[in-house]
């Protein structure tokens, strides 16, 4: 009895994170685009997001309502890498809105999975998706590959940032993964390295892609749009939804797949496709529309992959041993769920 009320309240806990997360990444997208609409400085816009994130987190410790693990150089020396990759698909990510509509960002975002899923069996030892699985992800890939081909809006630099999003996420929903399974922290020591890291990185992207100079001119010639009020407002709440998917973003993670942790991005930008049908006046065309709904659909099939069960007589002591060791490695320990989407 009792165990059957943990798994329910493991599995409550798992799909309240899920939700959060899918909530966050949907409107964060509109939220972001807004902002780079009204603040046309990417750089800046994300290190904003960055600081933001750190001190809140910081705040919250101080004042005791929420527990982090400590800043230390050792953990960061550690952690850095993600952080960097963490950081270039942020970047990219930005830079794709700045110069493309919502709708080929979620057409590429969609192609994730498909990537996630391959690179999760080869790199880390993950179990092969079943048919129905990647029967899901290709119709995934038939809807992106109908949009691009039907994309009057079509330009080399705005799919230039597409690609390079696409293998900076790829790589960052596989190796997230792998940082937060390997290092003990919990999640909002994860947030604070995170953030607090990249906002170190930012200052080297700003020189690198000359950012900086528009900022001082904008500055110099007082036009700085972030004090106008719609500006400032969609500013203010790519902010604030920056650092709730900080948290959600990790502890979800760490509850399900790399995959399924993509998938649920995917399908939720259902709610992104209508918001910007809605308040946009460019967006995809009907057909478009039609193919970019149709990888949607292709992410409500997606199930999660499970393990196949052992026979009982090939486990082994040690192997047994090592899967307690695993889940203790884990900041939020949540075990596994069968399926999420």
């Amino acid at each position: 009895m009792s165990s059957s009320r943990f798994d329910s309240n493991k599995q409550l806990t798992t799909s309240s994170l899920v939700i959060g997360y899918a909530l966050c990444s949907s409107l964060l997208a509109v939220i972001n685009k807004l902002a780079i609409t009204y603040f046309n400085y990417p750089g800046l816009l994300t290190a904003l997001q960055y600081l933001t994130c750190t001190v809140a987190v910081w705040l919250l410790g101080k004042s005791g309502l929420i527990n982090h693990d400590p800043f230390t150089w050792d953990t960061a020396k550690k952690f850095l890498p993600a952080a960097i990759v963490f950081y270039l698909a942020i970047f990219t990510n930005t830079n794709l809105l700045r110069h493309a509509n919502v709708d080929t960002f979620i057409v590429f975002r969609s192609l994730t999975p498909l990537l996630v899923a391959i690179a999760d069996t080869v790199f880390r030892s993950q179990p092969l998706p079943s048919r129905l699985t990647f029967l899901s992800l290709f119709v995934i890939l038939a809807g992106a590959v109908g949009y691009v081909a039907t994309d009057s809006s079509f330009t080399l630099t705005a799919y230039s940032w597409a690609l390079a999003y696409l293998v900076t996420i790829t790589t960052e929903m596989v190796y997230i993964k792998h940082m937060v399974s390997s290092i003990k922290l919990n999640i909002w020591g994860l947030v604070l390295y995170n953030n607090l890291l990249s906002l170190m990185i930012a200052p080297i992207f700003w020189f690198l892609t000359g950012e900086y100079t528009e900022v001082f001119a904008a500055l110099g010639e007082n036009r700085g749009n972030l004090f106008e009020p719609y500006a400032f407002s969609a500013v203010a709440a790519s902010c604030v939804f920056g650092f709730l998917i900080s948290y959600f973003g990790f502890a979800a993670r760490n509850a399900i797949s790399a995959t399924a942790f993509t998938v649920t991005g995917v399908v939720n930008k259902f709610l992104t496709v209508v918001i910007n049908v809605l308040i946009w006046d460019k967006h995809a065309t009907p057909v478009g529309l039609v193919c970019l709904l149709f990888t949607i659909c292709g992410g409500v099939g997606y199930q999660q992959s499970v393990k196949l069960d052992k026979p009982i007589e090939k486990v082994s002591e040690k192997d047994s041993e090592k899967g307690e060791e695993d889940e203790e490695l884990s900041p939020l320990n949540p075990g596994k769920i069968a399926s999420v989407v």
